[in-house]
């Protein structure tokens, strides 16, 4: 597992050219729906992931954004988002990253989370722990909910989900330190598995958003369920609440509506 971690770290790393490439490029933006980007990166990007980690794990699947025909993975499956914060990317704005996860069985067995404006590569496997650009790294300490830094989002279907996610934004804000909305919850997972950020919460996302940063957390010591209700997490579930762990339960307190 460490040799094949590290050749899919250095595709995905590849993968990053890609991105910088095209940053200061027309980049071609398309709607998939009101506020749902897509480019020409992302294809070229997600084609470029599917030909080399197919040559990686020969006889692996994928499920990945851009062409995926269904939401849960089969056996050895690679779990594909070839740029987590598309909105973000057409802005200019460089919080933007390639996450990517090998399913096998029941579980993610390997995550990579890139940013390649950020020049940051967080790394984890099943048993393994977690890195950042090679060095291991640990959820927070934070054991206070009112020292704690949260990060969150909004689904694109923002107004199908408005008057939960005001309530949560109210309470969490009154509670917090602080609440931050990037625009990745890839890389708000990668943040909270290096302690940057003490929590993370949002609804309605897809397992390629979440399935390599899922793992970071938990490869760093960090907790991941559901909210609403509190329950196991898995990449189908409506909710995902990632923590150190000692927030948790608060955490969950305050997302009750």
């Amino acid at each position: 597992m460490d040799e094949l971690a590290h050749r899919a770290a250095a595709v995905v790393s590849r993968a990053g050219g890609i991105i910088r490439d095209h940053w200061d490029k027309d980049k071609d933006i398309r709607k998939k729906g009101r506020i749902d980007l897509v480019t020409r990166t992302d294809t070229a990007v997600e084609r470029f992931l599917v030909e080399e980690l197919g040559r990686v794990l020969p006889d692996s699947r994928f499920l990945a954004e851009e062409t995926a025909a269904a939401t849960v993975p089969g056996p050895r499956t690679w779990i594909i988002d070839p740029i987590d914060g598309t909105t973000n990317y057409a802005h200019g704005f460089p919080f933007v990253c390639t996450s990517v996860a090998l399913w096998d069985g029941d579980r993610v067995v390997l995550g990579v989370v890139h940013a390649p404006m950020l020049g940051e590569t967080f790394l984890a496997e099943a048993g393994g722990g977690a890195t950042l650009n090679g060095r291991p790294i640990r959820v927070s300490d934070t054991v206070d909910i009112g020292d704690a830094l949260v990060a969150t989002g909004f689904p694109y279907a923002i107004e199908t989900h408005m008057t939960d996610i005001l309530a949560e934004l109210e309470k969490v804000l009154a509670a917090t330190q602080g609440v931050r909305r990037p625009g990745s919850a890839a890389l708000d997972l990668a943040y909270t598995s290096a302690g940057r950020f003490d929590a993370f919460y949002e609804k309605a996302l897809n397992p390629w958003d979440t399935a390599a940063g899922w793992l970071l957390v938990a490869e760093a010591g960090g907790r991941v369920t559901q909210y609403l209700p509190d329950a196991p997490y898995g990449l189908a579930a409506p909710t995902i609440l990632a923590t150190n762990g000692r927030l948790h339960a608060p955490m969950l307190d305050l997302l009750k509506i």
